[in-house]
């Protein structure tokens, strides 16, 4: 039997992993007064006060392929798992990995997948494949089976700042600053181009929270795993989850904090919800 690894960049919220070989590979966080490396050393929450607190200019930056072939180490089949290629780099850089290492290793296979998505959907997706992993599953039938199971997960987010977005150009600062003035709650999901896509705009967090589990019902959840991943808002996220047990009450709910990358994005207060749909 071959050597299994799962790769994923740290827009997945995961440093490590049960049962399977794991590895996270680091994105950064760039200002012009310092640099965030998104891993186990990165103090999340201070990251997240100095942003709040700064003024300038910020960005992102993805792994270098020679950052993912590290990751790879000398694994016989690699699952590597991205942030959306709309979002950033890392998932090109994933597949120049894969090309090397592949040139490197004849017999060694590497797969790239394109999550069009962030934070707790990859999570999803790792999840997935680490189960058909223990089950016996060959390389090639998880490459095609995860393709299919990825038809049946998504992002739901929550976002109480616009600010680094704005900043980053992903949306208008008139609209960012505008619903900071007025108290808003923008709630929105990752498209099938993997683009954040606006939904609603909710006065207030109850109010945002009801939307969400609408949201979720009209996008076809019937039960199957959720994962609610919070930037410093835990309350919230209890919330939701007691919210989403009224609706569906065997469904696998589970809480977590986004780290660096996502925190970044998600800004304080904000959540990301990956879902199973159309699966029970």
């Amino acid at each position: 039997m071959y050597s299994v690894k799962i790769v994923a960049d740290s827009s997945s919220d995961m440093l490590t992993f049960d049962g399977v070989d794991f590895a996270s590979v680091p994105l950064k966080i760039i200002t012009t007064e310092r640099e965030y490396v998104d891993d186990a050393a990165l103090d999340v929450e201070g990251m997240i006060q100095d942003l709040s607190e700064y003024k300038g200019k910020s960005s992102t930056a993805c792994p270098s392929p020679a950052d993912w072939l590290a990751a790879f180490g000398d694994a016989e089949r690699v699952f590597c798992i991205a942030i959306t290629s709309s979002l950033s780099g890392s998932c090109n850089a994933a597949e120049i990995a894969r090309q090397d290492y592949e040139a490197l290793h004849p017999n060694r296979r590497v797969v790239v997948i394109d999550s069009l998505s962030a934070g707790p959907e990859l999570r999803l997706i790792a999840e997935k494949i680490a189960e058909m992993v223990t089950a016996g599953c060959e390389f090639e039938e998880i490459c095609e089976k995860i393709e299919e199971y990825r038809q049946h997960t998504g992002l739901v987010f929550m976002l109480e700042s616009l600010k680094n977005l704005a900043n980053n150009g992903r949306v208008s600062p008139l609209v960012a600053k505008a619903a900071g003035l007025l108290g808003l709650r923008l709630v929105g999901k990752a498209s099938e181009q993997g683009t954040l896509e606006p939904l609603e705009k909710c006065r207030g967090e109850r109010k945002a929270l009801a939307t969400i589990r609408r949201i979720l019902q009209e996008l076809g959840v019937r039960g199957g795993k959720i994962h609610i991943c919070h930037a410093g808002n835990l309350p919230a996220a209890q919330a939701l989850k007691s919210l989403l047990e009224e609706v569906w009450k065997e469904t696998d709910i589970r809480i977590s904090e986004c780290r660096g990358l996502c925190s970044f994005y998600a800004e304080k207060g904000g959540m990301l919800i990956g879902f199973e749909k159309n699966c029970g």
